[in-house]
């Protein structure tokens, strides 16, 4: 019965999580697909991300998951989402600098890891990361993975490919994650420096909007992807 009214609230309040289950199953059953491209790990990403969101869920709600004894910050789990933006901004990263053919292109990759990383190492100095997020940082590494995604597509347009991008996984993961992060990070922004904003217009709403749709994304290119399409 405890279990019962968990699961209720965890699909009530958080909704989302689910959602990244869903679309780990549908990768791990495609997974013929891409086995043998850039986005083989793909499925243990998005399981990272599962259990991340997970284990976030039970820190704020479950004393024995909590890391810090002081009841003023007992609840607080954010750390964990600290470092999972660090790992997913390395793995895009990863990602695109395999995939990119330029060597310009690939230059600008690595001095944007660079970037991403002393952003958040300057952070450090200035912020507790367990304690609050990193939204500075954040951006810094959003603005890098978007210059990314935008290298790739500029390359995917001015190569000859006979199969058309609908059936490209990596394309509409791209265009999933470039949605996601020219908004997300200013909307988490907003509620570190805002909060009285973030609470009166629902800016949670918009974030869980946003990581949806950059899942739909995910989904539709599992489904649809093709092994030929795929770069």
């Amino acid at each position: 019965m405890i279990m019962d009214s968990e699961i209720y609230a965890i699909l009530k309040d958080h909704y989302f999580i689910p959602f990244y289950l869903l679309t780990w199953v549908i990768s791990v059953a495609t997974y013929r697909k891409y086995f043998d491209t850039v986005l083989k790990y793909f499925p243990v990403f998005i399981a990272y991300t599962f259990f991340t969101e997970l284990l976030g869920y039970f820190i704020k709600y479950h004393e024995e998951f909590q890391f810090f004894s002081d009841e003023r910050y007992s609840w607080r789990n954010i750390i964990i989402y600290n470092i999972y933006q660090v790992v997913a901004f390395l793995f895009f990263y990863w990602v695109y600098w395999k995939t990119l053919k330029s060597v310009h292109y690939k230059k600008w990759v690595k001095y944007g890891v660079g970037m991403m990383l002393a952003s958040y190492i300057i952070s450090l100095f200035y912020q507790n990361p367990f304690y609050t997020g990193l939204y500075y940082a954040d951006i810094v590494g959003a603005v890098v993975l978007l210059i990314c995604v935008i290298l790739y597509l500029k390359e995917k347009k001015e190569e000859a490919n006979p199969y058309p991008q609908r059936y490209n996984l990596l394309y509409w993961v791209s265009i999933g994650t470039l949605i996601f992060y020219l908004t997300a990070p200013y909307v988490l922004l907003v509620g570190y420096v805002r909060y009285d904003i973030w609470s009166v217009y629902g800016f949670h709403s918009i974030l869980v909007v946003l990581i949806m749709l950059m899942y739909a994304f995910f989904i539709v290119g599992l489904l649809m992807g093709k092994r030929k399409a795929f770069r």
